[in-house]
């Protein structure tokens, strides 16, 4: 088994982390960390669980450390789920010792720390010799990106494989969750729509064109074509939609676009990774799919549902569709926990 702990661990995403690891057949949870209120409390009271699955027995009489390298021990793995200003300053620290699987944003766009979806661009693991010699650390950070890009890449990266991509525009539908619990008011939401969710419309955009780049000799070229994003926050609790439109730079057949979407395997699936979906990509042949309420938990949550996938006649060579990821399993905590698992396999 590998020891791992999690890094804010009291919330929501951090317990996501721990549900979906609390049954892990290689890692054990053997450290969790906290603010300085929350530390030397056992983990049962210094949370307020806010998931609908029960607090796992494992974690309940777990002693809660301050998030301090010095303090954490017996760990191979730290999963961070930490706010962003946090990241930035404790995540290089834990680096120096530590595997740092983190889903925070602080070092995504950083030249030498891999930005990652297994499925899209393992390949980007190479940069770790890089970050290592650069930065003189025995471990290292490898990131995943941000909730809704992750389930965007994902149903481009078959479509940048087999065909030439000209534009995308993509318009989010995003559940309150990825705020975390106290991120936005009731007021502010219930009978409502918010346009605008800081920072997001600019991670989709440059995260997306980076995750599709090309790595050579340790330096990453983003993807040509253009991505514009436009973010909104809805009242659904779990589950963010997007509406996806795709300008080709050829006549596009759907048929093919189908298969080649509904075909997608990458090296997750190869290796048979614990978390790994079997299908990274679901089709829906509904009219009404997807749906976050009725699609987010596809495959444990690890997979993008897609609908509506239909020819744009408007448009010359263009195509849409519609999907649902779920934004604290494969957009958090999922998709670090697949990281982990792909560097444990491979390293």
């Amino acid at each position: 088994m590998v020891n791992v702990g999690i890094l804010g661990a009291t919330g929501m995403v951090g317990q996501r982390f721990i549900e979906l690891l609390a049954e892990h057949p290689k890692f054990e949870i053997t450290a969790l960390t906290a603010s300085q209120r929350s530390a030397g409390k056992k983990y049962e009271d210094a949370t307020t669980w806010y998931l609908d699955s029960s607090m796992p027995e494992s974690v309940k009489d777990i002693t809660v450390v301050d998030t301090d390298p010095a303090l954490v021990k017996d760990v191979d793995i730290v999963f961070s789920a930490l706010p962003t200003e946090n990241a930035a300053i404790v995540e290089p620290k834990f680096a120096e010792k530590f595997i740092v699987a983190s889903n925070a944003s602080a070092m995504r766009m950083e030249d030498d720390v891999p930005l990652v979806i297994p499925e899209v661009n393992p390949e980007y693991l190479d940069l770790i010799e890089i970050q290592q010699k650069n930065r003189g650390w025995d471990g290292f950070i490898v990131t995943n990106p941000n909730c809704s890009t992750i389930a965007l890449t994902i149903t481009l990266k078959p479509l940048h494989d087999q065909f030439d991509i000209k534009r995308v525009y993509v318009s989010t539908m995003q559940a309150v969750s990825g705020a975390g619990y106290n991120g936005v008011p009731s007021m502010a939401i219930v009978d409502n729509l918010v346009p605008f969710i800081g920072g997001e419309e600019e991670k989709m955009e440059t995260e997306t064109q980076h995750l599709l780049g090309n790595l050579e000799d340790g330096v990453v070229t983003p993807a040509s074509f253009g991505v514009s994003a436009s973010c909104h926050r809805v009242a659904v609790v779990d589950g963010h939609t997007e509406a996806v439109f795709i300008e080709m730079e050829d006549k596009c057949d759907m048929d093919e676009i189908h298969a080649t979407m509904d075909q997608f395997r990458g090296l997750p699936q190869k290796l048979d990774l614990y978390s790994a979906p079997e299908k990274p990509i679901v089709i829906r042949p509904e009219d009404n799919r997807p749906q976050p309420r009725m699609d987010r938990n596809q495959e444990g949550g690890m997979a993008v549902t897609v609908g509506r996938l239909r020819e744009d006649v408007a448009f010359e060579n263009s195509f849409r569709y519609v999907l649902v990821g779920h934004n604290t399993i494969r957009g958090a905590a999922g998709a670090s926990i697949l990281n982990a698992e792909l560097i444990n396999e491979i390293m």
